[in-house]
Protein backbone atom coordinates (compact mmCIF):
# COMPACT_ATOMS: atom_id res chain seq x y z
CA UNK A 1 0.00 0.00 0.00
CA UNK A 2 3.01 2.11 0.88
CA UNK A 3 3.71 2.17 -3.00
CA UNK A 4 0.60 3.23 -4.11
CA UNK A 5 0.43 6.23 -1.93
CA UNK A 6 3.86 6.78 -3.48
CA UNK A 7 2.92 6.68 -6.82
CA UNK A 8 -0.26 8.80 -6.14
CA UNK A 9 1.78 11.72 -4.50
CA UNK A 10 4.52 11.14 -7.35
CA UNK A 11 2.75 13.50 -9.46
CA UNK A 12 -0.47 15.46 -11.02
CA UNK A 13 -0.69 12.59 -13.91
CA UNK A 14 -0.25 9.48 -11.43
CA UNK A 15 -2.66 10.61 -8.70
CA UNK A 16 -5.34 11.24 -11.47
CA UNK A 17 -4.98 7.78 -12.83
CA UNK A 18 -5.27 5.77 -9.51
CA UNK A 19 -8.72 8.27 -9.10
CA UNK A 20 -10.60 7.65 -12.32
CA UNK A 21 -9.26 4.09 -12.85
CA UNK A 22 -10.18 2.86 -8.95
CA UNK A 23 -13.51 5.29 -9.70
CA UNK A 24 -14.72 3.81 -13.03
CA UNK A 25 -13.93 0.21 -11.51
CA UNK A 26 -17.47 -1.09 -9.73
CA UNK A 27 -17.25 -0.73 -6.19
CA UNK A 28 -13.55 0.19 -5.81
CA UNK A 29 -15.04 4.31 -5.39
CA UNK A 30 -13.49 3.75 -1.86
CA UNK A 31 -10.24 3.49 -3.35
CA UNK A 32 -10.67 6.44 -5.52
CA UNK A 33 -12.06 8.13 -2.23
CA UNK A 34 -8.86 7.39 -0.45
CA UNK A 35 -6.31 8.67 -3.33
CA UNK A 36 -8.49 11.95 -3.72
CA UNK A 37 -8.84 12.23 0.36
CA UNK A 38 -4.67 11.45 0.40
CA UNK A 39 -4.42 14.48 -1.26
CA UNK A 40 -7.16 16.60 -0.02
CA UNK A 41 -4.96 16.03 3.54
CA UNK A 42 -1.68 16.84 1.95
CA UNK A 43 -2.23 19.78 -0.16
CA UNK A 44 -5.55 21.50 1.29
CA UNK A 45 -8.66 22.00 -0.64
CA UNK A 46 -7.72 24.65 -2.20
CA UNK A 47 -4.73 23.40 -4.23
CA UNK A 48 -6.21 19.83 -4.07
CA UNK A 49 -9.41 21.16 -5.71
CA UNK A 50 -8.24 20.73 -9.73
CA UNK A 51 -6.93 17.35 -8.89
CA UNK A 52 -10.14 15.62 -6.75
CA UNK A 53 -12.19 16.54 -9.58
CA UNK A 54 -11.26 13.78 -11.09
CA UNK A 55 -12.46 11.33 -8.83
CA UNK A 56 -15.74 12.91 -8.41
CA UNK A 57 -16.44 13.10 -12.48
CA UNK A 58 -16.62 9.11 -13.26
CA UNK A 59 -18.76 8.93 -10.01
CA UNK A 60 -20.92 11.17 -11.82
CA UNK A 61 -21.09 8.80 -15.18
CA UNK A 62 -22.05 6.37 -12.14
CA UNK A 63 -24.63 8.96 -10.96
CA UNK A 64 -26.03 9.20 -14.65
CA UNK A 65 -26.16 5.67 -15.04
CA UNK A 66 -28.61 5.39 -11.84
CA UNK A 67 -26.53 4.29 -9.05
CA UNK A 68 -25.04 6.99 -6.48
CA UNK A 69 -23.11 5.42 -4.25
CA UNK A 70 -19.78 6.11 -5.97
CA UNK A 71 -20.83 9.72 -5.96
CA UNK A 72 -21.88 10.15 -2.65
CA UNK A 73 -18.96 7.68 -1.34
CA UNK A 74 -16.40 10.13 -2.86
CA UNK A 75 -18.02 13.34 -1.56
CA UNK A 76 -18.62 11.84 1.94
CA UNK A 77 -14.92 10.76 2.02
CA UNK A 78 -13.59 14.07 0.87
CA UNK A 79 -15.87 15.92 3.35
CA UNK A 80 -14.80 13.97 6.11
CA UNK A 81 -11.63 14.51 5.56
CA UNK A 82 -11.41 18.22 5.27
CA UNK A 83 -13.05 18.08 8.69
CA UNK A 84 -10.15 15.80 10.20
CA UNK A 85 -7.62 18.36 8.38
CA UNK A 86 -9.64 21.13 10.14
CA UNK A 87 -9.84 19.89 12.99
CA UNK A 88 -7.13 16.88 13.62
CA UNK A 89 -9.85 14.99 15.91
CA UNK A 90 -11.04 11.69 15.25
CA UNK A 91 -14.05 12.44 17.25
CA UNK A 92 -15.46 14.85 15.02
CA UNK A 93 -14.70 12.78 11.99
CA UNK A 94 -17.45 10.55 12.95
CA UNK A 95 -20.13 12.84 14.55
CA UNK A 96 -19.59 14.14 10.99
CA UNK A 97 -20.07 11.15 9.96
CA UNK A 98 -23.83 10.66 11.34
CA UNK A 99 -24.61 13.60 9.35
CA UNK A 100 -23.35 12.48 6.04
CA UNK A 101 -25.75 9.12 6.82
CA UNK A 102 -28.14 11.04 6.96
CA UNK A 103 -28.11 12.83 3.38
CA UNK A 104 -26.75 9.32 2.32
CA UNK A 105 -30.45 7.80 3.58
CA UNK A 106 -32.30 10.56 1.99
CA UNK A 107 -30.55 10.12 -0.96
CA UNK A 108 -30.65 6.05 -1.39
CA UNK A 109 -34.33 6.35 -0.44
CA UNK A 110 -34.90 8.48 -3.10
CA UNK A 111 -33.10 6.65 -5.59
CA UNK A 112 -33.58 2.97 -4.70
CA UNK A 113 -37.44 3.79 -3.28
CA UNK A 114 -38.61 0.71 -5.88
CA UNK A 115 -36.25 -1.57 -5.61
CA UNK A 116 -36.52 -1.03 -1.09
CA UNK A 117 -40.40 -1.29 -1.87
CA UNK A 118 -39.99 -4.64 -3.63
CA UNK A 119 -37.68 -6.44 -0.85
CA UNK A 120 -39.82 -5.00 1.44
CA UNK A 121 -42.86 -6.24 0.34
CA UNK A 122 -40.92 -9.89 -0.05
CA UNK A 123 -40.00 -9.54 3.74
CA UNK A 124 -43.04 -8.73 4.67
CA UNK A 125 -44.30 -11.88 2.90
CA UNK A 126 -41.88 -14.50 4.86
CA UNK A 127 -41.56 -12.79 8.20
CA UNK A 128 -44.20 -14.91 9.18
CA UNK A 129 -42.52 -18.12 8.41
CA UNK A 130 -39.12 -16.75 9.75
CA UNK A 131 -40.81 -15.07 13.12
CA UNK A 132 -43.32 -17.80 13.72
CA UNK A 133 -43.29 -17.70 17.40
CA UNK A 134 -42.67 -14.21 17.49
CA UNK A 135 -45.05 -13.00 14.99
CA UNK A 136 -48.20 -14.96 16.31
CA UNK A 137 -47.63 -12.95 19.16
CA UNK A 138 -48.24 -9.56 17.63
CA UNK A 139 -51.04 -7.51 17.78
CA UNK A 140 -52.69 -6.19 14.36
CA UNK A 141 -50.67 -3.09 14.94
CA UNK A 142 -47.88 -3.94 16.01
CA UNK A 143 -47.25 -5.77 12.72
CA UNK A 144 -48.32 -2.85 10.99
CA UNK A 145 -45.72 -0.90 12.64
CA UNK A 146 -42.98 -3.51 12.41
CA UNK A 147 -43.92 -3.79 8.61
CA UNK A 148 -43.42 -0.29 8.12
CA UNK A 149 -40.27 0.07 9.97
CA UNK A 150 -38.42 -2.34 7.02
CA UNK A 151 -37.98 0.44 4.56
CA UNK A 152 -36.23 2.80 6.68
CA UNK A 153 -34.25 -0.26 8.61
CA UNK A 154 -32.92 -1.24 4.87
CA UNK A 155 -32.65 2.20 3.90
CA UNK A 156 -30.17 3.12 6.78
CA UNK A 157 -28.43 -0.03 6.17
CA UNK A 158 -27.46 0.85 3.10
CA UNK A 159 -26.43 4.35 4.50
CA UNK A 160 -24.57 2.55 7.04
CA UNK A 161 -22.51 0.85 5.01
CA UNK A 162 -21.53 3.80 2.75
CA UNK A 163 -20.59 5.49 5.80
CA UNK A 164 -18.83 3.18 7.09
CA UNK A 165 -16.56 3.62 3.54
CA UNK A 166 -16.21 6.66 3.52
CA UNK A 167 -14.86 6.64 7.31
CA UNK A 168 -12.60 3.66 5.98
CA UNK A 169 -11.30 6.02 3.06
CA UNK A 170 -10.09 8.64 5.02
CA UNK A 171 -8.29 6.56 7.49
CA UNK A 172 -6.61 4.97 4.89
CA UNK A 173 -5.91 8.10 3.38
CA UNK A 174 -4.76 9.21 6.49
CA UNK A 175 -2.59 5.79 7.43
CA UNK A 176 -0.45 7.17 3.96
CA UNK A 177 -0.16 10.52 4.72
CA UNK A 178 1.59 9.43 7.91
CA UNK A 179 3.42 6.52 6.06
CA UNK A 180 4.81 9.17 3.40
CA UNK A 181 5.44 12.12 5.98
CA UNK A 182 5.34 10.84 9.56
CA UNK A 183 5.85 7.39 9.99
CA UNK A 184 4.01 6.13 13.52
CA UNK A 185 1.98 8.97 13.46
CA UNK A 186 -1.14 7.23 12.67
CA UNK A 187 -0.75 4.69 15.00
CA UNK A 188 -0.38 7.47 17.80
CA UNK A 189 -3.42 9.36 16.46
CA UNK A 190 -5.99 5.87 16.15
CA UNK A 191 -4.70 4.57 19.17
CA UNK A 192 -6.06 7.84 21.36
CA UNK A 193 -9.41 7.43 19.93
CA UNK A 194 -12.49 7.79 22.76
CA UNK A 195 -15.57 8.90 22.92
CA UNK A 196 -16.55 10.65 25.93
CA UNK A 197 -19.74 9.74 27.63
CA UNK A 198 -21.71 12.60 26.84
CA UNK A 199 -21.35 11.90 22.82
CA UNK A 200 -21.54 7.62 23.72
CA UNK A 201 -24.69 7.81 25.18
CA UNK A 202 -26.80 10.36 22.47
CA UNK A 203 -25.80 7.66 20.01
CA UNK A 204 -26.77 4.65 22.01
CA UNK A 205 -30.28 6.51 22.62
CA UNK A 206 -30.08 6.66 18.63
CA UNK A 207 -29.41 2.90 18.39
CA UNK A 208 -31.88 2.19 21.21
CA UNK A 209 -35.11 4.37 20.47
CA UNK A 210 -34.57 5.72 17.34
CA UNK A 211 -37.47 4.00 15.68
CA UNK A 212 -39.81 5.39 18.88
CA UNK A 213 -39.81 8.65 17.73
CA UNK A 214 -40.76 8.15 14.55
CA UNK A 215 -40.67 5.83 11.21
CA UNK A 216 -38.40 7.37 9.19
CA UNK A 217 -35.96 8.46 12.60
CA UNK A 218 -35.64 4.53 11.88
CA UNK A 219 -32.65 4.81 9.83
CA UNK A 220 -30.36 6.43 12.91
CA UNK A 221 -30.19 2.84 14.19
CA UNK A 222 -27.23 1.76 11.59
CA UNK A 223 -25.86 4.76 11.77
CA UNK A 224 -25.35 5.86 15.51
CA UNK A 225 -23.33 2.12 15.41
CA UNK A 226 -20.36 3.41 12.96
CA UNK A 227 -18.90 5.89 15.39
CA UNK A 228 -18.67 3.38 18.55
CA UNK A 229 -17.67 0.42 16.22
CA UNK A 230 -14.36 2.54 14.99
CA UNK A 231 -14.19 3.87 18.45
CA UNK A 232 -14.30 -0.21 19.09
CA UNK A 233 -11.35 -1.44 17.39
CA UNK A 234 -9.27 2.11 18.09
CA UNK A 235 -9.78 0.83 21.58
CA UNK A 236 -8.52 -2.72 20.39
CA UNK A 237 -5.37 -1.22 18.58
CA UNK A 238 -4.46 0.90 21.71
CA UNK A 239 -4.75 -2.24 24.26
CA UNK A 240 -2.56 -4.25 21.83
CA UNK A 241 -0.08 -0.99 21.69
CA UNK A 242 -0.47 -0.09 25.79
CA UNK A 243 0.07 -4.28 26.42
CA UNK A 244 2.62 -5.36 23.63
CA UNK A 245 0.67 -8.34 22.68
CA UNK A 246 1.83 -8.41 18.90
CA UNK A 247 0.15 -7.86 15.57
CA UNK A 248 -1.03 -11.40 16.14
CA UNK A 249 -4.09 -10.21 17.68
CA UNK A 250 -5.25 -7.56 15.63
CA UNK A 251 -5.05 -9.85 12.53
CA UNK A 252 -7.27 -12.20 14.91
CA UNK A 253 -9.21 -9.39 15.40
CA UNK A 254 -10.24 -8.69 11.44
CA UNK A 255 -10.23 -11.92 10.72
CA UNK A 256 -12.82 -13.23 12.88
CA UNK A 257 -14.58 -9.47 11.92
CA UNK A 258 -14.79 -10.79 8.55
CA UNK A 259 -15.92 -14.07 9.68
CA UNK A 260 -17.97 -13.17 12.89
CA UNK A 261 -19.87 -10.01 11.65
CA UNK A 262 -22.46 -10.46 13.74
CA UNK A 263 -20.49 -11.36 16.84
CA UNK A 264 -18.32 -9.28 16.91
CA UNK A 265 -19.91 -5.87 15.70
CA UNK A 266 -21.73 -5.73 18.69
CA UNK A 267 -19.02 -6.44 21.10
CA UNK A 268 -17.00 -3.77 19.58
CA UNK A 269 -19.58 -1.86 20.10
CA UNK A 270 -19.81 -2.60 24.11
CA UNK A 271 -16.36 -2.13 24.48
CA UNK A 272 -16.81 2.05 22.91
CA UNK A 273 -19.57 2.31 25.58
CA UNK A 274 -17.60 1.00 28.89
CA UNK A 275 -14.61 2.95 27.50
CA UNK A 276 -16.32 5.60 27.79
CA UNK A 277 -16.83 5.29 31.41
CA UNK A 278 -13.87 3.05 32.80
CA UNK A 279 -11.06 4.39 30.07
CA UNK A 280 -9.36 1.48 29.70
CA UNK A 281 -6.45 3.14 28.47
CA UNK A 282 -6.48 6.09 30.49
CA UNK A 283 -6.78 8.91 28.35
CA UNK A 284 -9.36 10.42 30.29
CA UNK A 285 -6.87 12.91 31.67
CA UNK A 286 -4.49 13.30 28.32
CA UNK A 287 -5.59 15.47 25.70
CA UNK A 288 -7.61 13.39 23.14
CA UNK A 289 -7.09 13.03 18.84
CA UNK A 290 -7.35 16.76 18.56
CA UNK A 291 -3.57 17.08 20.03
CA UNK A 292 -2.14 14.54 17.09
CA UNK A 293 -0.30 16.60 14.14
CA UNK A 294 -2.32 16.50 10.91
CA UNK A 295 -0.79 13.44 9.56
CA UNK A 296 2.60 14.26 9.99
CA UNK A 297 5.18 16.59 11.96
Amino acid sequence: MRRLAEFIMRGRVQAIVVMVFAAVVPMMFWLSAAAASLVLLRRGLNNSLSLIIWAVLPALMWAYLDDPRPLLGVLGALGLAQVLRVTSSWSKVLLASILIGVFFAWALGAAFAQPLASLAAELNTAMPKMLSGFYEQLSAEQVLQLESLIVPVLTGLMAAVLQLLCVFSVILARYWQAVLYNPGGFAQEFQRLRLPAVIVFPLVFGMLFAPSLGIQAAVLTPLCSVPLMFTGLAIMHGLVAKYRLGSFWLIGLYVAIVLFTQLIYPLLLVLAIVDSVFDFRGLKNQKNDSDAANGER
